[in-house]
């Protein structure tokens, strides 16, 4: 594995000789934008090893995405090659048609300490909850970027992270804004502790996810990207190209439904992504 190849992958050319958050900042948006998230693998009948050459192997060499768990095990493995103060965390995530945050660990984010202050770092959540920048970890601070307002709220050492959503505009539908929340709206993201983690300790998730049935990634491919702008999103066969803030606190939205053949240029147009095994979407 090498750093040079990694950056490579990401188009990342600048300087990376000092460990600041500034250098943090622009390798984090480059990886984002790059590397999807994509659980592509358990549709293409491919099993997901959870070892870092594995995972380098996968996303660097073949320049496919992966679920969180690689993706922020490759910025971990990326960030300890620069020289940052890294370590793994465990996540809840938010399940809102149960209205619940998950009963065990199925998220993995990463906690990054500069000149004193702890900051999250996650590449791994994609979609529209994706942040765009380190967040600093502090509680009832929001902390505006591209994608909208994130923060994190602490209630006896457990972390909640939350963001605003945006009203959608959608070209097509007759009633602008059909269905879409009021502004203001809050989205639950996940909750976390700052108990440091192995990746080791996610090895039964990563196996677990892979055959339960019951699961959003086992019921649906997806494949999300950020961009310059906002995001590719293609799940199952439809295709949503967002565009963050196109009018004041308004995102534009445009959905198309593919066939099985625009699929696969899609993810190769969009995502720069060729499969070795046929996908059912």
């Amino acid at each position: 594995m090498n750093i040079q190849e990694y950056f490579a992958r990401i188009s990342y050319n600048d300087s990376h000789k000092d460990a600041d958050l500034q250098t943090l900042t622009v390798i984090f948006q480059h990886h984002i934008q790059a590397i999807p998230f994509e659980n592509l693998s358990m549709h293409c009948g491919e099993s997901i090893k959870l070892d870092l050459q594995s995972t380098y192997d996968k996303i660097v060499r073949k320049k496919r995405g992966g679920w969180c768990l690689e993706l922020n095990h490759l910025l971990f493995w990326a960030l300890q090659e620069l020289g940052y103060d890294v370590c793994i965390l465990g996540g809840n995530s938010y399940n809102p048609a149960n209205k619940a945050y998950t009963a065990e660990i199925n998220h993995i984010l990463l906690k990054v300490v500069i000149n004193g202050n702890s900051y999250i770092v996650d590449a791994g959540f994609g979609g529209a909850y994706q942040a765009w920048e380190p967040l600093m970890l502090i509680s009832g601070k929001d902390q505006p970027q591209i994608p909208g307002i994130f923060r994190f709220m602490e209630d006896n050492g457990t972390w909640y992270f939350e963001k605003v959503k945006r009203k959608h505009y959608i070209p097509e539908e007759s009633v602008a804004l059909a269905g879409t929340p009021e502004v203001g709206n809050i989205r639950k993201i996940y909750t976390f502790t700052l108990e440091p983690r192995h990746i080791n300790d996610f090895q039964e998730l990563n196996a677990y996810l892979q055959v339960a049935p019951d699961n959003i990634l086992q019921k649906k491919s997806i494949c999300t990207l950020q961009t310059t702008e906002g995001l590719y999103a293609l799940v199952g066969w439809t295709l949503t190209e967002m565009k963050y803030n196109y009018k004041e606190d308004l995102d534009l939205l445009q959905v198309t439904d593919l066939t099985d053949e625009e699929v696969e240029k899609t993810l190769k147009d969009k995502f720069n992504i060729v499969l070795e095994n046929k996908l059912t979407p």
